[in-house]
């Protein structure tokens, strides 16, 4: 039998293959379809009713309500109130309101498990493959169809194998391996491939770290970003609920499968930090000592998870803010909050002056207006595209956790690792 890339596999499973090659287009059975406020109901609602179609599965939809939450204007109560009247009146089953970011608590709340074949209508979608999963974002047109049939069109990609050899220092983080690979190969560096995150530091990085991988695979211009599951995959999936048998010995990728294969040393990688108006300005965190901040942001489905918040709490424990300094953070999920409540992060956060913001998108996708016009920021989010966050003169630099926190004592953007704990 033809070696297959996990990614071949995955697909070849959702196509009812035992194998696919690379360049074929096969259609796909979809085990699951997940959209937001802002990419569904008051898209897919009207074409439904225009065409008269029900949807397919409805245990097998996700609709999370994390865009235009809390509402702040009259525009926001409307698509928000689209989005509750048709889930009533479509009687879903899974609706996660007000509860986080829809790439933390679809996988928080069990639903993706390996071997999967996921659609999603968002571009950070594939963070599902933190999981073993095959899932990338589709746009509204494609998701009417997937609700409909069940079903997608697939053309096998070539895959392109990262592997991290060695281990990450302490303070250094899969954020950073991300903005190093997005500074090095470019927004568009996936080619819209399927890329698999393999080698020992990738097997020694949590689960929510992983999902930080897959996440930013949309910033290098990939379709999916994959890790292989394991033990460290099943234990997560145990802890927040689920029960059926998994198998992580069969969703990984043949020794020997047709591949591009590129090494890196994660021994050797410092904090990076991106500067305006991409992701690609990456480099070493240090090289821009001189960089004055006013405002810093600890949030996002890549930024605020309960890893994040800890790190973030690593850094600032004990410390104040630079004077004239602005912290926000929003919590990327209720249950990642409730947690960092219970271990004392939140309040070392607070006793800091950090700023909480509600579980939801928030700045990240430009809603809020918590960012400073004319502002110099630094923020965990994944872009930091012109006007990304709401604000059009804001200079927004990103970097991990540990980055933003250390930027928001020093006042400048430093090495984390000069003041971590």
């Amino acid at each position: 039998m033809m070696k297959q890339t996990l990614a071949q596999k995955l697909i070849a499973a959702a196509s009812g293959r035992d194998t696919v090659a690379e360049g074929e287009i096969v259609t796909c059975s979809v085990d699951l379809a997940m959209f937001h406020d802002s990419s569904g109901p008051r898209r897919l609602e009207p074409m439904l009713r225009e065409l008269g179609a029900t949807i397919w599965d409805r245990d097998k939809v996700v609709l999370v309500i994390d865009h235009y939450v809390p509402e702040s204007d009259e525009e926001s109560r409307r698509i928000v109130r689209i989005a509750r009247d048709w889930a009533r009146s479509e009687r879903l089953p899974h609706v996660y309101d007000n509860q986080g970011i829809c790439h933390v608590v679809v996988p928080q709340g069990g639903h993706l498990r390996p071997g999967m074949f996921c659609v999603g209508g968002d571009s950070h979608s594939p963070t599902g493959g933190a999981f073993g999963a095959y899932m990338f974002g589709v746009g509204s047109t494609e998701m009417l169809g997937v609700v409909v049939t069940g079903q997608i069109w697939v053309k096998v990609p070539r895959t392109l194998m990262m592997r991290w050899n060695g281990r990450l220092a302490d303070g250094v983080t899969a954020k950073d391996m991300m903005l190093h690979l997005i500074g090095r190969y470019g927004m568009n560096g996936g080619q819209y491939q399927a890329v698999e995150f393999c080698g020992e530091a990738v097997r020694a990085l949590s689960m929510p770290e992983r999902m930080t991988l897959s996440n930013m695979s949309a910033e290098l211009g990939s379709q999916v970003g994959l890790v292989a599951p394991d033990e460290t995959t099943a234990a997560w999936l145990r802890e927040v609920g689920v029960t059926e048998p998994l198998d992580v010995q069969r969703w990984h990728s043949d020794e020997g499968c047709d591949a591009e294969w590129y090494d890196f040393d994660a021994s050797a990688l410092a904090p990076q930090v991106a500067a305006p108006h991409s992701p690609a300005n990456a480099r070493d965190a240090g090289s821009y000592r001189d960089i004055a901040v006013q405002a810093a942001y600890i949030g996002a489905c890549t930024g605020a998870k309960l890893e994040d918040l800890r790190a973030a709490a690593r850094v600032l424990r004990g410390k104040r803010l630079a004077d004239g300094m602005r912290l926000i953070v929003a919590p990327a999920s209720m249950k990642d909050q409730a947690a960092a409540a219970q271990e004392g992060v939140m309040q070392v956060l607070t006793d800091a002056g950090a700023q909480i913001l509600p579980t939801t998108c928030g700045a990240c996708a430009g809603y809020g207006g918590s960012i400073p016009d004319g502002a110099t920021v630094i923020s965990s989010t994944a872009r930091n595209f012109k006007g990304r966050m709401g604000s059009e003169s804001a200079q927004v630099y990103l970097g991990s956790p540990y980055s933003v926190a250390a930027a928001a004592v020093a006042g400048r953007i430093i090495d984390p690792r000069e003041v971590m704990q």
